[in-house]
């Protein structure tokens, strides 16, 4: 049988990574140029440090704070020093929540920190990244009977589950949807589950035995159900979620797609020396000029745009035009 493999596609403003076993897509990435992802070694200056503790706020040098950890004796406030990103900043609505980092020993970060190991591609495979990132901009997945909606929140995420069965019929139909949510969406930090309310203790044990197989792999801590049907897990957070970019910059990951549309139509065989991308007018604004002129380069084709309100933001359409 085929081993999963990481495969890497870099694409503009955006570079996309997918674990897959044959056919099948197991996880799920995605990273944007200019982010301080974790496992980045850089510098930053120290400007507040908590008392009586190792730890405090360092300003880095792409103008963003993070909370460092395990912070030397010896170092001052306005004293620089290197430091690893543990976690990403994250934009919530309202704020952006800092990053988390550690003062920096002698280890040294792999080169493309954040970015898995594997095998840069031209393109993803036909219509696997498009299941991914359709489904997470629906924010939900199907399962026989229903489906599983997850929603963030600042205070962590929660899946919920709708179907049409017995509770326990639901809940247990539910389950691999829920571990494919978890890898596919990129999920860590609290992540609540809302199963329907399981009246025995015998049903509320093989949805946890079949939620423990299922995730089996997926490094996590893990709460029994209660009586209520809910189930809490703690995984490692290390960067913004698939669901925290479509919450927070849902506009920005539809221009993205959009001009990943454009190359793929560039790749389709059709002639044409022009690639027209019509987009929502909400979208027009969010594509950069360095942007439209790196789909010029990589297509060979002049780059046109116009505007349609009836599309939807995330269904921009690209064409190839004789003139």
């Amino acid at each position: 049988m085929p081993l999963a493999e990481w495969l890497i596609e870099e694409g503009i403003a955006e570079t996309r990574a997918l674990l897959v076993d044959g056919e099948q897509v197991r996880t799920a990435k995605v990273f944007w140029p200019g982010e301080v992802a974790a496992g980045t070694r850089t510098t930053g200056k120290l400007i507040a440090k908590l008392k009586g503790t190792r730890r405090g706020v360092a300003l880095l040098g792409n103008g963003t704070e993070a909370l460092v950890d395990h912070l030397p004796p010896h170092i001052t406030e306005g004293q620089s020093l290197d430091v690893v990103i543990t976690r990403a900043p994250i934009a919530e609505r309202g704020r952006l929540k800092r990053a988390q980092a550690r003062a920096a020993g002698s280890d040294a970060p792999s080169p493309g920190a954040g970015i898995p190991e594997g095998r840069i591609v031209r393109r993803l495979p036909v219509g696997l990244w498009e299941e991914v990132w359709h489904a997470a901009s629906a924010a939900s997945l199907d399962f026989p009977g229903g489906e599983v909606l997850v929603s963030v929140t600042p205070a962590m995420t929660v899946i919920d589950i709708d179907g049409i069965g017995s509770p326990r019929e639901v809940a247990l139909a539910a389950v691999p949807a829920i571990a494919q949510a978890l890898a596919w969406f990129d999920l860590g930090g609290n992540i609540g589950i809302d199963f329907p309310t399981l009246q025995t203790k015998d049903d509320r044990r093989a949805v946890d035995e079949a939620l423990e197989a299922a995730l089996t792999g997926w490094p996590h801590e893990r709460t029994a159900m209660n009586g209520f049907g809910f189930v809490q897990l703690v995984a490692r957070l290390e960067g913004p979620s698939l669901l925290h970019r479509f919450a927070t910059a849902r506009l920005g990951a539809a221009a993205r797609i959009a001009l990943r549309r454009g190359e793929v139509a560039a790749e389709s065989g059709a002639t044409g020396r022009t690639l027209l991308l019509t987009v929502h007018p909400a979208l027009k604004a969010k594509l950069k000029q360095p942007w439209l002129e790196e789909l010029a380069r990589r297509t060979g084709r002049e780059v046109r745009i116009a505007t349609d309100p009836a599309l939807a933001i995330e269904a921009p359409n690209a064409q190839l035009l004789d003139a």
